[in-house]
């Protein structure tokens, strides 16, 4: 028998018939992850041993998927926790340590209070239950503790007297065991009546009754939210939303309107980041010290560095590095190109598949055509550079060092470093011409009527 501390069981094989969806419930995103991820990071941090997630038959391919590497394993009928378990059982059967059950639409649940059933099992308890007591029980099952405080029942809403119904310690339905015990409690569970399912609540009777210990360990209330609908997506996405600007404002972040700022679970911010109303972090978002950010700005895969100014309405798009006392203004979309030190990128441009040099400006209303409609091609710009407004860069070109472009201009060539390239029709003007057109429309207006 091996010797592996800690091994989770994350039910996942729910359909989630609720969330109206062609997704499985638990790859739905909350803070830019599924929510399952969130979980199984919580899991990591503990270090467990192994993961194992159960899984529908239906969801080989999109869940196995997200969880990578995680394991998988398959409950090939919906027959309720105790027989969702008892499909993991070859990943613990002969494992001499902990089981962990976790549900993968939990996402809020913290290390700390896992932490604290994993050390109610180290005090001897072969059952550990997570109960919390919310400000209204519902019809949420109840957890009856014994004169000396230990779990006596698990009792469904339906099931329980009123005595019990009073009763303010509610199950989580997360649970902790002794792993060899649990496989011997799997194997007694009864089907059901009238719901034809295996209960893994019954586990703490079965254990009374073998004369091992069952405890009840408390958690804070939204730590045990669930998702089951739409609506509850967003409610998990508002407390965790919370929860990240609260950080962020703890560690030297000024929002000046954090309700209007949602960040992904992953963003990094340096100190004395200053932010503006209605500002989205994606994934993949990097923000040093210093930074001031103007509002309506949208972020995706973007490091932005030190003392660098954006917005606002500016779009930085994955591959986006902006680099350190940069400015990037408003109507400004960048993808997949490094803009360094010191340039600017002021007004009304695109530039995509490109390398701004430093200290290059970079006028009003410049485009750089990186896509023929088959292959992305680069722009390299060198440092010190002046492109004029309305410049048009086709890709791939090279601009030198110093060189300028004159406003209006195309630029399918290559330019010289200190070199000036003009590329525009020649002005004309014709005398006279604009009053004569007046007079001639008019005229015609005329015998129109």
């Amino acid at each position: 028998m091996s010797e592996t501390k800690l091994i989770a069981v994350v039910l996942a094989a729910g359909q989630g018939t609720r969330m109206k969806s062609f997704l499985p419930k638990v790859l739905h995103k909350v803070a830019g992850r599924p929510m399952i991820n969130h979980l199984l990071a919580t899991v990591d941090s503990l270090n467990a041993d192994k993961a194992v997630v159960v899984i529908s038959e239906g969801m080989k391919e999109s869940v196995a998927k997200a969880v990578a590497p995680h394991a998988v394993a398959v409950q090939h009928e919906q027959l309720g926790t105790g027989d969702a378990v008892k499909a993991a059982l070859p990943e613990f059967e002969n494992v001499k340590g902990d089981v962990l059950v976790l549900y993968g639409d939990t996402p809020l649940i913290g290390k700390g209070t896992l932490e604290k059933m994993l050390a109610a099992r180290r005090d001897g308890a072969d059952v550990v239950v997570l109960g919390f007591t919310p400000d209204d029980p519902k019809r949420y099952g109840r957890l009856i503790l014994d004169d000396k405080g230990e779990l006596k029942e698990i009792v469904e809403f339906k099931e329980a007297t009123e005595e019990q119904k009073a009763v303010r310690l509610c199950n989580s339905g997360i649970l902790c065991f002794d792993a060899q015990k649990l496989c011997g409690w799997l194997k007694k569970l009864k089907k059901q009546q009238g719901s034809g399912e295996y209960y893994l609540t019954e586990t703490v009777a079965l254990a009374r009754a073998d004369g091992c210990r069952a405890v009840a360990v408390e958690g804070n209330e939204e730590e045990m939210l669930g998702v089951n609908s739409r609506e509850e997506q967003a409610a998990m996405e508002k407390i965790i939303q919370n929860r990240l600007r609260k950080k962020f404002l703890e560690q030297g972040v000024t929002m000046t309107d954090p309700e209007t700022v949602y960040f992904s679970f992953d963003t990094v911010l340096g100190k004395d980041v200053t932010i503006a109303p209605n500002v989205i972090f994606e994934t993949g978002c990097i923000v040093e010290d210093n930074v001031e950010i103007k509002g309506f700005c949208h972020f995706e895969g973007t490091h932005i560095h030190k003392n660098a100014k954006v917005g606002p309405f500016a779009r930085l798009r994955p591959g986006a590095d902006v680099g350190e006392e940069c400015h990037i203004g408003d109507f400004v979309e960048i993808k997949n190109a490094s803009i360094e030190t010191g340039a600017k990128v002021n007004h009304l441009s695109y530039i995509g598949d490109a390398r701004i040099g430093a200290k290059t400006n970079i006028g009003a209303g410049t485009i750089t055509c990186n896509y023929d409609g088959f292959f992305k091609s680069k722009t390299d710009i060198g440092a010190g550079a002046f492109i004029g407004s309305d410049t048009v860069i086709v890709a791939p070109c090279t601009i030198g060092d110093g060189a300028m472009t004159a406003a209006g201009s195309v630029i399918t060539k290559n330019v010289a470093a200190n070199a000036m390239a003009v590329a525009r029709g020649k002005q004309t003007a014709l005398d006279g011409w604009a009053e004569k057109f007046r007079v001639q429309k008019k005229a015609l207006k005329e015998q129109t009527k």
